[in-house]
């Protein structure tokens, strides 16, 4: 009853000050009325009405020094950081002992990327605070921005030694025991702590991340189990446990688990999109593609759900079908470098050779640097007959990949192609001493280069040179 009193006398205090600035009429508030009104629009994202509460604040409490630690504050947030400087070092001749002045401090040289000044300061305050939690949970963060992992994970635990129910710190010191790979050392802390929170539905879940990463299935299991028992309505349990039981091969359990979390909430593309795999391993195809079309229906931009439907219909041949979808695909995200791959390989296998080399092309143009692209649209390349292309294609190939004896036979048959012998026989030497096996590239796609007399002289001192 005493919360709710408190809570009334704060909506009648924001009622008033709102009723205020739509009149010439000017009320007094007392400095903690002041305190809560702005606490209140900072926490709605109202800067605007706080700076008005901070303003007219001051001017019936100029010697608020609270009210003033709300200027600073927002001074900080809009980037005045000279202006929040001055007033602070005013503050700190007034109060020195306030632990919000070192901590508005630490936000200024956190904002100037200086994160171990911030630290310093942070200590700093705490000899003056009486609840250490936020401040180890700020010291945390710092060492975070400086990828410091071990000393970021010391200082959040000793948040939760202070508040076991901080889910925040607990979540960041996982993340910290992740960015390590200390599993093993993850899994010890989280057993601690369930030791004394063995209903902490957050620790159980984060256990059986660790064990799943661990490739330690069953144990992962057990423990998104006892994560749904303490938290019957907890999502991602279920589809945590759905994934492991992907890994075991019992798909059907999966999909029930799956199935359970759109019961709880509306459809996730994720758990839809799971769904589809597991008809697709139990062999119910139409199922699968159902799912799947549902995954992309839910979420549009999920690439992994337009790849599933390509990659379906490619397993099936039907490659006019993989090409229709995956040119679907392409118009909601034509920057995506999986889509052109795949828009590529199916027009290779339909042998559409221009459309082909257009999507290597893109593949290359995105960044997806692997010999088999290059090597791919070199191919498509000599079926159109650009000799000259495929040519430099490649010379771009093997600033990637050099001393590679699959570009090097393909240079060479293309110079001979283009009767540029001399290099020809250059990179026919080439490959040859760096893996003879792959001359099949020369005999399947060069079959009239290899009766050349140049090129079975080559072959010749070759093969004598070996014996």
């Amino acid at each position: 009853m005493e919360f709710s009193h408190e809570d009334d006398n704060e909506k009648f205090s924001l009622t008033r000050f709102e009723s205020m600035l739509k009149t010439n009429n000017v009320l007094f508030f007392d400095s903690t009325e002041f305190e809560n009104i702005i606490h209140h629009y900072l926490n709605t994202g109202k800067i605007a009405l706080a700076k008005k509460a901070i303003k007219l604040g001051l001017q019936q409490h100029p010697g608020s020094i609270n009210l003033k630690l709300f200027k600073i504050e927002i001074c900080v947030f809009e980037d005045k950081l000279d202006i929040a400087e001055t007033l602070l070092d005013e503050l700190y001749h007034i109060d020195p002992f306030n632990e919000e002045i070192f901590i508005q401090k630490a936000n200024i040289f956190s904002k100037k990327d200086q994160h171990q000044e911030a630290i310093d300061v942070l200590l700093q305050a705490l000899n003056l605070a009486e609840d250490l939690s936020d401040l180890y949970s700020l010291i945390g963060m710092e060492y975070l921005f400086l990828d410091q992992f071990e000393d970021a994970k010391v200082y959040f635990m000793k948040c939760l030694e202070g508040d076991n129910q901080d889910y925040s710190a607990l979540y960041n010191v996982i993340y910290c025991f992740d960015f390590l790979d200390q599993n093993a050392e993850a899994i010890d802390y989280l057993n601690l702590y369930l030791d004394t929170n063995p209903y902490c539905e957050v620790a159980w879940h984060q256990l059986g991340k660790q064990f799943f990463a661990l490739k330690e299935y069953e144990k992962a299991l057990s423990s998104f189990e006892f994560a749904i028992i303490s938290d019957d309505q907890f999502i991602g349990a279920y589809l945590e446990k759905g994934k492991v039981l992907e890994k075991l091969g019992r798909y059907n359990e999966a999909i029930e688990h799956y199935t359970i979390t759109m019961t709880l909430e509306e459809p996730t593309s994720f758990a839809l999109l799971r769904i589809g795999h597991c008809h697709e391993k139990l062999g119910a195809e139409d199922l699968a593609v159902q799912y799947y079309f549902k995954t992309v229906h839910e979420d549009p931009l999920l690439d992994k759900g337009w790849i599933s439907i390509t990659n379906f219909y490619n397993k099936k041949q039907n490659y006019q079908k993989a090409l229709y979808y995956i040119n679907k695909a392409i118009n909601i995200d034509s920057e995506n470098v999986v889509y052109w791959k795949l828009y590529a390989q199916i027009n290779q296998r339909l042998k559409f050779y221009e459309e082909a080399s257009h999507g290597y092309k893109k593949t290359l143009e995105y960044g997806n640097f692997e010999l088999e692209t290059w090597l791919a649209r070199a191919d498509v390349l000599l079926k159109i007959g650009e000799y000259e292309g495929a040519v430099n294609n490649l010379l771009q190939a093997a600033e990637f990949y050099p001393e590679n004896a699959e570009i090097e036979f393909r240079l060479s048959g293309l110079y001979y192609t283009i009767n540029k012998s001399h290099e020809g026989q250059y990179h026919l030497k080439n490959a040859l001493s760096l893996d003879s096996e792959f001359r099949i590239i020369l005999e399947e796609l060069f079959p009239k280069i290899i009766n050349k007399p140049s090129v079975k002289q080559i072959f010749s001192d070759h093969q004598n040179a070996s014996n």
